[in-house]
């Protein structure tokens, strides 16, 4: 990971030139650019440097490229989500529409300050996209085997395709519920954590990284078996942290989610055990931007007396004992069997 922050700084310092020659207006860019890629828990590139690792015991500089890269394209994602569910915090720290708002606010620009946030943030998010481009293209160069390099950027098209999917599925079930059957809600739930999250966050880095290693199917196959059971459980556990998290350690505001309206896998597993007088009330609250604390612990105390978080929790379990499952017969070396297995406790028992 060192490697990789390196990289990642390295390499918005050679695009500062390039920007800053266009202009004074353009230094937010490099500033926040180097703010953005600065935090994170960096698991998008442990996987990815993981599925590598399952296949050659050194790491060239052309997959710590690759790597960096899917760091960016996460933070170009968090900068356009953010933008979706109207967040005002990432990390603890404003939001990139929000940065922009206050550049515009300090400046005593015409207009409005929200307006041109949002405007700056989107294409804020599409420079980092560019950015991740560019740099898996160098990367992909670099490779010692150029149809191992095709194959690894095959797998990255279409992990970009399946989480912008996945993004639009999201915001699609916090605007359809009313006309959704709630026996349906779980299923249509489920299919949202799979591929907004559970391949874009684990699978897919795994087999990123394994394919441009020159992985045989059955390799591929047993990182999918891990890799795909784990991301799930990830998202469970991000669902949690989103309802009962700790502001001072996720970096975000207490109930986010619930003020967001999302209606995740915790959401739809309450309301199936729910009153119909508390699936009205819980609708009625969920998405709701001005959500009290009082509110908030309505809510919460739904989600706990109905048995959703205790049913999350095996759900969590479950998973993380597939994913282990698949390692068990995989073809691995201990070593590699132990690092994997010690990335999956880290991503399912986090409080952030």
């Amino acid at each position: 990971m060192n490697r990789v922050n390196t990289r990642l700084d390295s390499f918005i310092s050679e695009r500062e030139s390039i920007l800053r020659s266009l202009g004074p207006d353009l230094v937010p860019f490099v500033e926040f650019s180097r703010q953005f890629l600065s935090g994170g828990k960096r698991f998008r590139a442990q996987f990815a440097l993981m599925g590598f690792g399952t296949q050659v015991s050194v790491i060239p500089d052309y997959a710590i490229d690759v790597a960096s890269a899917l760091e960016i394209f996460h933070a170009a994602a968090l900068v356009h989500d953010d933008i979706m569910d109207k967040s005002d915090t990432r990390r603890g720290a404003p939001s990139a529409h929000r940065r922009f708002e206050k550049v515009h606010s300090t400046a005593s620009w015409a207009g409005s300050s929200p307006d041109f946030g949002t405007s700056a943030a989107l294409l804020f998010g599409d420079l980092l996209l560019a950015f991740s481009d560019e740099l898996i293209a160098a990367g992909m160069l670099q490779a010692s085997d150029p149809k191992a390099a095709l194959r690894s950027r095959k797998e990255f098209d279409r992990m970009r395709l399946d989480v912008t999917a996945g993004q639009y599925l999201d915001i699609v079930e916090e605007r359809a519920w009313p006309s959704i059957n709630k026996l349906d809600a779980l299923d249509r739930a489920h299919r949202v954590v799979i591929f907004k999250s559970a391949k874009y966050s684990i699978e897919a880095p795994l087999v990123i990284g394994a394919t441009l290693a020159g992985a045989n199917d059955a390799d591929v196959a047993t990182l999918r078996g891990f890799g795909l059971p784990l991301g799930i459980a990830f998202q469970l556990r991000d669902d949690l942290l989103g309802v009962f998290g700790d502001p001072s350690v996720t970096g975000k505001p207490a109930g986010d989610d619930l003020r967001e309206g999302k209606r995740t896998v915790l959401i739809a597993l309450a309301q199936r055990e729910l009153s119909d007088k508390d699936v009205s009330l819980m609708d009625a609250l969920l998405g709701s931007a001005t959500l009290s604390d009082g509110e908030i612990e309505t809510v919460r105390n739904m989600l706990v007396a109905s048995g959703a978080v205790d049913q999350i929790e095996n759900l969590i379990t479950e998973q993380v004992a597939i994913a282990r499952g698949a390692l068990s017969t995989s073809g691995f070396s201990a070593a590699t069997v132990s690092e994997l297995s010690a990335l999956a406790d880290g991503v399912t028992q986090r409080s952030s």
